[in-house]
């Protein structure tokens, strides 16, 4: 058994529209650098340094991947990394990154966001043992706020219920699946001109039972401005512990 790990890298992040850290704005958010790296690198490393991975394939832009590539070198990932032309849309580059798996229906697949730096090792090997266990998870964390579904009408929004905060969780990703599972519900999506909010929005509608494993509320998707202030931070704290736990700081 196998693990690809799918990257979707080809969205413009049209809610970062300032520089950051005087930086020159950057329409493809995964770009942006932290800490002198570029995001999209600080996730390859964290799915490079678990051994089940086999190999890792980023979906972006074609005009963005010769830019890319002497940076994706210089970055020494110690796993085999492909570039492939994304889509327009997440869904799109993920069915673009299967068509190209050498994979065997009984293989994982492993499906990330570009701008997901601080996944935890642990996160990655509970759902590669989950999705070859049950054959479709995603990592998620319970919801903290109050829940509330609501109706949009032209006055504004109105409440139209509370939903209990333990029926919901907050999906993340990686989104595990074997490739047996997914490529066919992608194909048939792909075939019927449906879009899913996520890869596991595709099974369910397709009647598959998908398992949720825990994640955390470090795992955030770097989206704004405001996402990247605590980016640094979560950076910075990593740092420190990777420092203490050398045994380098006293």
């Amino acid at each position: 058994m196998k693990v690809f790990v799918i990257i979707p890298a080809a969205g413009l992040g049209t809610r970062m529209a300032v520089s950051h850290a005087g930086q020159a704005p950057v329409r493809s958010k995964q770009f942006l650098e932290l800490q002198g790296v570029p995001i999209l690198v600080h996730t390859l490393r964290k799915f490079a340094a678990v051994p089940q991975v086999d190999s890792i394939w980023i979906a972006m832009r074609n005009n963005e991947m010769e830019g890319f590539a002497p940076t994706l070198k210089a970055a020494g990932i110690s796993k085999p990394v492909h570039l492939i032309e994304g889509g327009e849309h997440r869904q799109e580059s993920v069915g673009n990154a299967l068509d190209a798996l050498p994979a065997t229906p009984d293989d994982l697949v492993l499906i990330h966001d570009a701008v997901r730096p601080f996944i935890a090792l642990e996160t990655i090997q509970e759902v590669i043992e989950k999705a070859a266990k049950y054959g479709a998870v995603i990592a998620g964390v319970p919801a903290i706020d109050t829940i509330k579904r609501v109706e949009r009408r032209a006055e504004g929004a109105v409440i139209e219920a509370t939903i209990p905060r333990e029926q919901i969780v907050q999906a993340q990703t990686p989104q595990g699946f074997r490739y047996g599972v997914l490529s066919p519900i992608f194909n048939e999506a792909r075939g019927e001109g449906f879009l899913g909010t996520d890869e596991a929005s595709l099974l369910e509608r397709a009647g598959v039972t998908v398992h949720v494993v825990m994640g955390s509320p470090r795992n955030i998707k770097i989206t704004t401005p405001a996402d990247l202030a605590l980016a640094e931070f979560i950076l910075a704290q990593e740092a420190q512990a990777g420092v203490a736990k050398s045994g380098v700081a006293k």
